[in-house]
């Protein structure tokens, strides 16, 4: 068996193939197969495969008609023969380390896949530059070098890359869990990525940068054009995949969350002449979901603010040109709300600056001037609606206890069992966590141990 199947689906990417092909025919790492399928490019992509196939016994070629690149990559799935499974994109460059280094770990972590760092790539510019979404430091600070699971990083799974090409995944894992790309969409990484990581049960993060991501006008992912509709399948699809492994309430805001956001997202990069299309399949998509009371609930009692009314604005505007419209109105007033916000929130972190740096003899009568000011607003009716409502939580917490304290013994008091009550909260919640944890792993615990595997191998287990 070879150590890993690289497979690549190739579609019209004569300008970046050969880039591609050099850095996967020159792995340090040289017991590996190279299936490539070629769907159906119109360009020179296939004699570009074949001259390189001709050079390196490795490398097999498919041509099959256009199907998409989900169709092509899960063909090549079926044909690979590696112990390891890394899927490849025919326009980035894989350093050549980068297998060597990723099976190494995965063998000595025995693990389902080993995710790693990506460096991102402007062709126009000739630039080189890290964003969050692939270098994953946040993951990384919370992992460390220990072996993890979804459970290990709860919503962080929302900052990982789901591209396939930043993991080096166990063949026989993906085909035991039946992991396949959905065919006829791009953005489907999505679906193929919660699939696999909800799956895994021993994930490694090799925290080095070896993959180059390429950006360039036309590549799918940015072109802009109608395939962007097919961001409204995917997410549907993704939730689909968290009810599937029994995720869904866990993680629900951030489903819709990402499912409002990615919608008016999407809606701003596509080309003028696709709004009206994708903006009907947006709101046919919404409305969808207006008529499921439960599904509805379960998305405006959990959205962010901006989402919700993101959400309201789609279902009330008919077409995209009053959509547009109406967000151009609610974006004035919303900077005009944001900046009396800031104005308001900022006044009153000054004060309670001012209270924590003043000496302490002088502490209670500068906060009797705090609290006279803000008694004089609470009698005011029309001034606290003006400025209660744009206080942040924390600032509207004291400015209640402000209220209610005769001093600043009293005042100081509430905020040390405000702070007590909150780190009760945050042990509580970490203690359901592992609770939760715990439960997952009993229950897998006794079906190893009720399994006939167990018992038939009872005997080795003596010593």
């Amino acid at each position: 068996m070879v150590k890993v199947s690289v497979v690549i689906p190739v579609y019209n990417v004569e300008n970046y193939l050969r880039d591609c092909l050099d850095s996967i025919v020159n792995q340090t790492l040289r017991d590996i197969e190279i299936i490539c399928i070629d769907d159906g490019s119109p360009d020179n992509s296939i004699d570009i495969l074949n001259e390189y196939a001709a050079k390196d016994k490795r490398m097999t070629v498919i041509q099959q008609p256009n199907g998409g690149h989900a169709v092509a990559t899960n063909r090549g799935m079926d044909m690979a023969k590696g112990k390891y499974l890394f899927l490849m994109d025919s326009d980035d460059i894989l350093d050549v380390h980068a297998l060597e280094h990723a099976y190494e770990k995965a063998e000595e972590k025995n693990v389902d896949f080993v995710l790693f760092k990506a460096m991102n790539y402007d062709d126009p510019t000739d630039s080189y530059y890290e964003t969050e979404v692939y270098s994953m430091d946040k993951i990384a600070k919370k992992v460390g070098e220990n072996v993890f699971n979804y459970h290990d990083i709860g919503s962080l799974m929302f900052e990982a890359s789901v591209t396939p090409w930043s993991k080096l995944y166990n063949r026989e894992f993906i085909m035991n869990n039946n992991i396949r790309f959905p065919e006829g969409l791009i953005f489907e990484d999505n679906v193929f990525f919660y699939d696999a990581l909800f799956s895994a049960k021993r994930i490694y993060f090799l925290k080095e940068f070896l993959f180059i991501r390429r950006w360039y006008a036309t590549s799918s992912t940015k072109a802009g054009d109608q395939r962007f509709l097919n961001s409204i399948d995917v997410i549907n699809l993704m939730i689909d995949v968290f009810k599937k492994h029994g995720e869904y309430e866990t993680y629900k805001k951030q489903l819709f969350d990402k499912k409002v956001s990615t919608g008016l997202m999407r809606y701003n990069k596509i080309k003028e002449e696709f709004k009206d299309v994708y903006y009907d399949t947006l709101r046919a998509d919404f409305l969808k979901i207006l008529d499921d009371p439960v599904e509805y609930n379960d998305l405006i009692s959990t959205v962010k603010y901006s989402n919700k009314k993101i959400f309201e604005q789609v279902i009330i505007s008919e077409n995209h040109d009053e959509f547009d419209l109406l967000r151009s109105a609610y974006s004035e007033e919303m900077d005009n709300q944001n900046e009396k916000r800031e104005y308001f929130n900022n006044l009153l972190n000054e004060d309670f600056k001012n209270l924590e740096r003043i000496d302490s003899d002088y502490k209670n009568a500068y906060f009797n001037k705090i609290k006279s000011n803000f008694t004089d607003i609470l009698m005011n009716k029309k001034s606290f609606g003006k400025i209660y409502q744009f206080l942040y939580r924390n600032n509207k917490k004291r400015f209640e206890r402000v209220i209610i304290s005769d001093s600043y013994d009293e005042f100081n008091a509430l905020n040390q069992k405000d702070k007590i009550q909150n780190d009760v909260n945050r042990l509580n919640s970490q203690i359901r966590n592992k609770q939760k944890q715990y439960n997952k792993a009993k229950a897998e615990a006794d079906e190893l141990l009720s399994s006939n595997s167990w018992k038939l191998t009872k005997i080795l287990r003596r010593n």
